[in-house]
């Protein structure tokens, strides 16, 4: 018993000295997203009910600064192009805490979706409450959500394949593979994965 009790000081310190809070588990798989309303880089607000033909998205948490948010760039950008004329274009939220992290800012957003020609909407999540209410936890951190009706509903979490450092030595493309089965008109076989990259920057209470 001593020793749970000296257990919960240690873990106080650490919930002080981080930061951390706790959030909720987020969407599962077969779930219905709330819609949501956020800034896009060209100074629109973007939400999921805007595209009335779409048969679905794919929602990328990402953000500018992340190493396996850069890594990944190329292969976000090539999901848009393959599978937007399919009905599933990319929307790309940055969930980043600006104040925490500079390189994150809505000014840099637009620089970066500039420099790199995003094809898609490039999103502020600025109060986090959209990556908090989808349990994102990484950059990038994906979800594909699917048309059922007026609402959408998860389909596929996690992450976008199994090699996040070298696009060539990919073996398994994750969401390539859900999308077949989606397209198809089936559930996707693999509906998650564990998501790779870096923690998302959260606000300090």
């Amino acid at each position: 018993m001593k020793k749970l009790l000296s257990f919960f000081p240690a873990l106080l310190a650490l919930v002080l000295l981080t930061g951390f809070v706790l959030g909720p588990a987020g969407y599962q798989v077969g779930d219905k997203v709330a819609d949501f309303k956020l800034r896009n880089v060209d100074g629109k607000t973007v939400s999921l009910a805007d595209n009335k033909a779409v048969k679905g998205y794919i929602v990328v948490f990402t953000c500018n600064t992340c190493p396996y948010a850069q890594a990944y760039e190329s292969r976000i950008i090539a999901l848009h192009q393959k599978y937007a004329p399919q009905g599933y274009p990319v929307v790309a939220i940055n969930p980043n805490d600006a104040a925490t992290v500079p390189g994150d800012s809505y000014a840099e957003m637009k620089a970066r979706a500039a420099s790199k020609k995003y094809p898609f909407p490039y999103l502020q999540d600025e109060t986090q409450l959209v990556a908090r209410t989808y349990g994102a936890t990484r950059t990038p951190h994906l979800y594909v959500v699917t048309r059922q009706g007026s609402e959408f509903v998860v389909s596929y979490i996690g992450a976008i394949d199994d090699n996040s450092e070298d696009a060539k030595l990919v073996k398994t493309k994750y969401v390539e593979q859900a999308m077949t089965d989606l397209l198809a008109g089936k559930p996707a076989a693999t509906n998650s994965t564990k998501a790779i990259g870096c923690t998302i920057k959260w606000k300090k209470s």
